[in-house]
């Protein structure tokens, strides 16, 4: 059965730097901002209130579970996330719709893939 994520999308950026950071591993809040920071080279920041809000939105709706149980090694003050099966399929459409986006605008300005 084909999933429809089209009442997500397009993510607002908040949202999809948050999936962006769960892609390739579970990770707690402070983890998630740091990641934020680190993949847009410091150009993008959330805040905690920003941060939290979109998690919880984010929860609610499916596309990232809280992970249980812990390991061992965790600090059981703090939550964990990942990207839960929804969410990865949605994050992977986003993707598709942001390349097919900027393929749209390379030929529209008459620039060359690999070129600023």
């Amino acid at each position: 059965m084909e999933e429809d994520f089209d009442q997500f999308l397009p993510l607002p950026p908040a949202a999809l730097h948050i999936l962006l950071a769960l892609a390739s591993e579970d990770r707690h809040g402070y983890g998630i901002m740091r990641e934020v920071v680190r993949q847009s080279d410091g150009r993008y920041k959330l805040g905690p209130g920003t941060l939290y809000d979109n998690l919880q939105r984010l929860l609610d709706q499916g596309i990232v579970e809280e992970r249980s149980p812990r390991s061992p090694g965790d600090d059981p003050r703090r939550r964990y996330y990942r990207l839960s099966r929804f969410g990865r399929g949605l994050l992977t459409t986003e993707i598709a719709r942001l390349e097919g986006l900027v393929r749209e605008a390379r030929l529209h300005l008459n620039i060359r893939p690999g070129r600023a």
